[in-house]
């Protein structure tokens, strides 16, 4: 007993002693901290403080400091560039006193994979350096920093802690920090020369999409990794790597979301353990074959084989198209194109069910141009974004009017006999043209647009991340998915045939089909009164009766009808332009296209990680006027028991994008997910702080199980800290 109390006694002085030689406390810091160590500030996941190398500035203006993060075991923090999702630690020096200049360097990082997701950062202890410079050595530094990060382990926590640290002006040795800090320093990736490491080449193959970087090392590398940081927008895969006994290492890395790589200005960071080389390059195309091959020829097949199941996808989304709420509005076309074909000879309704099928994967190519052309021009590309367009909806309206009125017999458009002849149009005419069917297919197909279908948005988003040679073959997949219905029936034509051959009863169905095609005329109004001002939209649909009246007076009456009638088409047109120019006229109103009502308030992406933090849900829902769809889903799901009851919670914060017109930070947001079209619904909390995105076809079950997901804590969420 006598010997536990000596060495309590003991311990008593020299506490005392290290209190009596410690600087004086300050009011805003711990009594007493060694020299050159700023306080621990705790979080449930860790603690972060700020450090010096030495102990006081000793009369010298650079000051060399580290960030320092103990985060409790299995959490991490980022890198300068995150990767697919994070992001990295961020600095404010406000209220720092004698402070001129402080800059945070990166050591080498390390990449986590799960499940596709690529994130680049630090798993356990790690000290960020920091180069500081004083304005007067001679005075006191005062350093208050206010520090935002994030850190993930199984759910991803924002934080913003406040450190401090003060060192005095006179001299002072190293601190306890010192070693510590220079490890930090050696680890940040220079021109690699104190790690044996040199860049020996940086160039690009395979059509300017793969970066080929060659490392001269010694000792060789033994497990590198590939670093690659460019353009806004732009991703790059891990590398395949080849090395040789030499020393030689080369690492090739796909790039995405940018179509060349020549001539771009690149950043590479090349890791292996806590060696590191870092150069600004600018890559040219490569000349002759790379010095060493990958050391997997099985990443070209891995390559192929993501690109097969992609175009399976395509197919499949094409032809589940046809069964999408979305193609409501030409259910007219497609039903009348079937029964047009009763009586016909088996060999015409072949050829018939052919062309059509030959519109549909035409307007899918053209489509695919269309958005190969929109990115090589650098513009947002999404699926279904015509809709967004006034003079595009209008131009709808004005054909889907010209249909109806074709359909009530009020006119007949003749095609040349030219036409007819290598349409096959002649001999058959009860069964309509070749080039009749083929435009209808076409037709078809823009109409059904608006909205997205399962798996098509999956094979839409691989393929607007990639070139434009997987653009054109998902694009044509997709286009033989929609069409396969068409080729079903020209297999087997008898399908058709065997209706009752056109007669009277057509004719009254044509009525009633034209009439289902003036309501889908009235519909892309609504959705155009909501991108212009509503009296350009009821003045586009008054041209459009004026031209059904004009049409519908026999031409001995009123010669000139088909050129009124074109007079009134044109200034249908026309009219979007005005509107643009008159006050009053269609306004950017941020990220909404639409007034939200109820609960809902406009989509804010950058609000949402606070919310999860409080320990809320967020609902998300992107959607557009022009998006059946999305209508189906809000009116079968979201606004019916019990996902309504579940929404209305109070810990659930409901935001939704309007998508009706032209919004780059909604197409951003979409693409975040991989998507590029609507309907879009995802679900954030605690447990999934980087969201669940739904399917697009909603159901009850899957929404409440989504935010069950997202709210249980004990559910592991596939988040970048996962």
């Amino acid at each position: 007993m006598a010997s536990w109390s000596l060495i309590w006694v003991l311990a008593v002085v020299v506490w005392s002693l290290a209190l009596a030689s410690a600087p004086p406390a300050r009011a805003d810091l711990p009594a007493w901290t060694p020299p050159g160590t700023g306080a621990w500030v705790e979080t449930p996941e860790g603690r972060v403080r700020l450090i010096a190398a030495r102990r006081a500035l000793d009369g010298d203006s650079a000051v060399r400091l580290g960030l320092e993060f103990e985060p409790v075991e299995g959490w991490k923090v980022y890198w300068r560039s995150p990767g697919d999702a994070g992001y990295p630690p961020s600095i404010d020096w406000t209220g720092s006193e004698n402070l001129a200049e402080a800059r945070l360097l990166w050591p080498a990082p390390e990449r986590f994979s799960v499940i596709g997701i690529e994130t680049i950062g630090y798993a356990g202890d790690v000290i960020y350096p920091v180069h500081a410079t004083v304005t007067d050595p001679g005075e006191s530094l005062r350093l208050r920093a206010s520090v935002d990060y994030l850190t993930c382990h199984e759910i991803c926590v924002p934080r913003t802690v406040a450190l401090s640290l003060d060192l005095p002006a006179g001299p002072g040795g190293a601190s306890a920090h010192a070693q510590a800090i220079n490890r930090a320093e050696s680890a940040v990736p220079g021109d690699g020369a104190a790690h044996g490491m040199a860049l020996e080449q940086a160039v690009v193959e395979d059509d300017g999409a793969v970066l080929r970087v060659a490392v001269r090392a010694d000792p060789p590398l033994a497990e590198p990794d590939l670093f690659v940081e460019g353009p806004e927008g732009a991703w790059f895969s891990a590398p395949e790597v080849a090395g040789d006994d030499a020393g030689l290492t080369v690492l090739w890395s796909r790039a995405g979301g940018i179509e060349d790589l020549r001539g771009v200005p690149l950043t590479l960071t090349v890791v292996d353990g806590a060696r590191g080389l870092e150069a600004e390059v600018t890559p040219a195309a490569a000349v002759g074959p790379s010095p060493l091959a990958p050391a997997s020829a099985a990443a070209g097949a891995s390559s192929l084989g993501t690109l097969l199941t992609m175009l399976g996808l395509a197919l499949a989304g094409g032809l589940i198209l046809n069964l999408m709420p979305c193609v409501l509005p030409v259910l007219s076309l497609k039903v009348l194109g079937a029964m047009g074909h009763g009586g016909a000879s088996p060999a015409h309704a072949r050829a018939s069910f052919l062309m059509s099928a030959a519109g549909i994967i035409a307007s899918f190519l053209l489509l695919g141009g269309a958005a190969i052309a929109v990115k090589a021009a650098g513009m947002a590309v999404g699926w279904g974004i015509q809709f967004q367009h006034p003079l595009f909806l209008v131009a709808m309206v004005v054909l889907l009017t010209l249909f109806a009125a074709n359909l009530w017999g009020l006119f007949e458009i003749g095609l040349p006999g030219w036409l007819a002849d290598a349409g096959g149009g002649r001999g058959e005419s009860d069964h309509g043209s070749l080039w009749g069917a083929f435009g209808t297919g076409a037709f078809a197909t823009l109409l059904a647009t608006p909205c997205s279908a399962p798996f098509l948005g999956t094979a839409v988003g691989f393929a607007l991340a990639r070139g434009w040679s997987e653009i054109a073959l998902i694009f044509l997949a997709l286009g033989v998915g929609m069409a396969l219905p068409y080729l079903l029936v020209a297999a087997r034509p008898g399908l058709a045939t065997r209706l009752p051959r056109p007669g009277r009863w057509m004719n009254r169905m044509k009525v009633v089909l034209g009439v289902a095609l003036a309501g889908t005329a009235v519909w892309l109004l609504t959705v155009l009164a909501a991108q212009v001002p509503p009296l350009a939209a009821a003045l586009v649909g008054g041209l459009m009766v004026l031209m059904v009246l004009v049409v519908a007076i026999p031409a001995r009456r009123l010669p000139g009808r088909a050129v009124l009638a074109g007079v009134a088409a044109v200034a249908a047109l026309a009219l979007p332009a005005w509107a643009d120019r008159v006050p009053g006229g269609a306004t950017d109103d941020g990220a909404q296209g639409s007034p939200l009502t109820g609960d809902w308030r406009p989509l804010d992406p950058a609000a949402i990680p606070a919310l999860v933090a409080e320990g809320r849900t967020v609902f998300v829902d992107v959607t557009a006027d022009w998006c059946v769809t999305c209508l189906v889903n809000k009116r079968v799901v979201l606004d019916r028991p019990p996902v309504a009851e579940r929404l209305a919670a109070p810990d659930t914060v409901l935001m939704r994008g309007d998508w009706t017109r032209p919004d780059d930070a909604i197409t951003a947001y979409l693409a975040s997910f991989g998507r590029y079209g609507i309907p879009f619904n995802a679900v954030y909390g605690p447990a999934a702080p980087d969201g669940v995105p739904l399917p697009e076809l909603l159901t009850s079950g899957a929404v409440l199980e989504a935010i069950e997901t997202a709210t249980a804590t004990t559910t592991r969420a596939a988040s970048p800290g996962s």
